[in-house]
């Protein structure tokens, strides 16, 4: 069987976030499994406008292009008054049949680790039909960045490995459905 192909999604644009950091650190542990095919998907790339506000089909058509050519995914989400950032929500509701029948774990930080946003994406993965998995990597902003650089604490990687599992192994039982 050939490798799945998981997207790494940075679930903000904001200038200085530190998503990018997040998702590096994620692709390195990632590709050193060498189970699966790990690629860093950035949201801003795709300048996705409001959702209704202008015509963005180029953008929309490119979104859903890179989300069906993956078969699972990986969101770097920080938390944003309680939730996940507007554009990371706009994003998701610019895609609906690429999302569907795929699993998803969830890489989150903030001041409480992020876990208000990551349950915040959870219900929006449902409606999605994406398997969100269990095992949630939840970084501190107090403990695991110091001044704007990310630097995780070792105990991280447990969990991240253990995210990573489940991801790979519902994204391939979820792919028989899709074939």
């Amino acid at each position: 069987m050939s490798k799945l192909n998981i997207g790494i999604i940075l679930g903000s644009t904001r200038e200085g976030r530190l998503s990018p950091q997040v998702g590096e650190w994620v692709k390195q542990i990632a590709d050193a499994r060498g189970d699966a095919n790990y690629e860093i998907v950035d949201i801003a790339d795709y300048k996705l406008p409001l959702l209704g506000e202008a015509d963005a089909t180029e953008q929309a058509t490119a979104w859903n292009t890179k989300l069906a050519s993956l078969d699972g995914f990986v969101f770097i989400v920080q938390e944003y008054n309680h939730s996940i950032s507007a554009s990371l929500k706009n994003a998701l509701d610019y895609a609906r049949e690429a999302w569907n029948n795929k699993a998803a774990g969830i890489v989150s930080y903030g001041s409480v680790g992020g876990a208000r946003a990551a349950e915040h994406l959870r219900g929006i993965l449902g409606e999605l039909s994406v398997a969100d998995v269990r095992v949630h990597p939840a970084l501190s902003l107090f403990t695991d960045f110091e001044n704007g650089t990310f630097k995780p604490a070792d105990l991280h990687l447990t969990n991240l490995n253990g995210m990573l599992d489940q991801v790979l192994s519902w994204s391939g039982a979820l792919k028989t459905i899709r074939s």
